[in-house]
């Protein structure tokens, strides 16, 4: 089974997200988890976003990268610019390493319907790069 790290900048939103959908489609081929830099706690908009597409991550906690320096990774994705510049080193000479800029959907100020929109647009973008990611590399 192979270990997948999903690193962000407060492991509140994008992240967890990831984490989601990769636990999602990897099923039973894949321990799945998602850390930050930094910890935000569970962002609301992030829950409710997954929640519409019949995802609950409501359970998940915010993790700092350094409660999980004693996994041997086979995949470390960061999922935002800041995480990826300033990541502490994490001890994983095998992992190989992916890198996609997403969206933050927790900065955006608008309606309700708006901000909405917003995680929905972030999250289905997650998703598509998720799905791929597990077709292509597991």
């Amino acid at each position: 089974m192979k270990s997948i790290l999903v690193l962000c900048t407060g492991n509140s939103c994008r992240s967890q997200m990831a984490e989601g959908y990769l636990k999602k489609f990897a099923k039973d081929k894949a321990v799945v988890y998602s850390a930050g830099i930094e910890t935000h706690g569970l962002n609301p908009g992030a829950v409710a976003t997954m929640q519409r597409d019949g995802i609950d991550i409501s359970n998940h906690t915010s993790n700092h990268v350094d409660e999980y320096q004693d996994i041997d990774w086979d995949y470390i994705i960061t999922v935002c610019d800041h995480a990826y510049e300033n990541c502490p080193f994490i001890p994983a000479p095998n992992a190989e390493r992916f890198h996609n800029n997403f969206y933050d959907p927790s900065k955006f100020e608008g309606s309700p319907a708006e901000t909405e929109a917003a995680f929905d647009k972030a999250r289905d973008e997650i998703k598509e790069y998720c799905r791929n990611f597990i077709e292509t590399n597991l």
